[in-house]
């Protein structure tokens, strides 16, 4: 059995402020996206990643990362689109002979070996699947004013985090519908659902954040050093 990844690579960051693309911000020296790949090229079950990203930016990511630490698994950069689907359907593309696929955003550097290992496992039993955490917060639904209209309980939802993980044949064919047919989605899951699949949602870490804004550089930060220099 083949297992790819994707690594989204391309979106410009521009909550972050920082003047450059998030994925170029450096914990303890290293860039953002480094993390990143770092799991996945270190991870057995994985065979090959493909890393999407900005047209401007693909000479960087090579030299700056690639080349500079010798990820050999990352076999294909690719340039992405106007949205995430379009940059995702752009990374199915390029796969060849691949069983399985793991979608992984770029700009969560904690990932890790359980969360990608559970995510082939469930995969395997289930065909769709992702990782998620309980929402800390109370969670309200408001109507078109604002006012408050339920409150779901906690424990009926989950903040869903990447990587979500496909059959690849699966994925490819809902992201070549959705293509066509111009439909909004908001993540891969999304996809599979909208035709039908169900996709099942396994635990995840309080750690595995995405980095948008200042203040999760900050809190990135910190698991860092709770994760690597105790």
């Amino acid at each position: 059995m083949s297992v790819g990844v994707i690594v989204l690579a391309a979106g410009k960051g521009s909550r972050m402020k920082a003047g450059i693309n998030k994925q170029f911000l450096e914990i303890d020296e290293k860039p953002i996206l480094y993390y990143s790949l770092d799991v996945f090229e270190k991870n057995n079950k994985i065979d090959f990643i493909v890393v999407v990203c900005s047209p401007d930016e693909e000479e960087t990511i090579k030299s700056c990362i690639i080349d500079k630490y010798g990820f050999k698994k990352v076999k294909k950069l690719v340039v992405g689109g106007n949205e995430r689907k379009d940059s995702v359907l752009n990374g199915l593309k390029v796969m060849d002979d691949v069983d399985m696929v793991l979608i992984h955003d770029g700009a969560r550097p904690f990932i890790n070996n359980r969360i990608i290992d559970e995510g082939i496992e469930y995969t395997l039993k289930f065909n769709c699947c992702a990782c998620g955490v309980m929402p800390v917060d109370t969670i309200k639904v408001v109507d078109g004013e604002r006012f408050s209209k339920h409150t779901p309980r906690r424990s009926d939802l989950i903040a869903v985090q990447t990587p979500q993980c496909f059959k690849y044949d699966l994925i490819r064919e809902c992201h070549e519908k959705v293509n066509r047919e111009g439909i909004e989605v908001t993540d891969d899951t999304s996809v599979v659902e909208y035709f039908g699949h169900k996709v099942y949602l396994y635990e995840g870490s309080y750690n595995n954040i995405k980095i948008t804004t200042p203040k999760d550089m900050i809190m990135a930060k910190q698991i860092y050093e709770n994760l690597f220099t105790k």
